[in-house]
C-alpha cells in the first residue's frame, strides 16, 4: 500500500498497519465491512480517516488482489 495511504510505525500502534496520519488500524475498516456496516458508519466512528484514505485503500487492495489472480 502506498506510504500515503497506511503507514507502519513500530511507535504508533506497535507497528500495526495504520491509516496515515491517524492510529487506526485498517484492519479496524475491514472489521466494519465484514460485519456488513458501511463505509459511512466506520468514518462516523473514525472521523480521524478520510473518505479518500478509504476508497484509495479499498481501490489499491482490489488492484493487488485482481493482479495476483491473472
Amino acid at each position: 500500500m502506498s506510504a500515503e495511504i497506511i503507514s507502519r510505525n513500530p511507535d504508533v500502534m506497535g507497528g500495526t498497519a495504520v491509516f496515515s496520519g491517524t492510529r487506526v488500524p485498517v484492519q479496524t475498516l475491514l472489521d466494519y465491512l465484514e460485519a456488513g456496516e458501511s463505509i459511512n458508519d466506520f468514518l462516523e466512528g473514525f472521523p480521524s480517516v478520510s473518505r479518500e484514505q478509504v476508497i484509495a485503500f479499498l481501490e489499491q487492495a482490489k488492484d493487488r488482489l485482481i493482479a495476483a489472480t491473472t
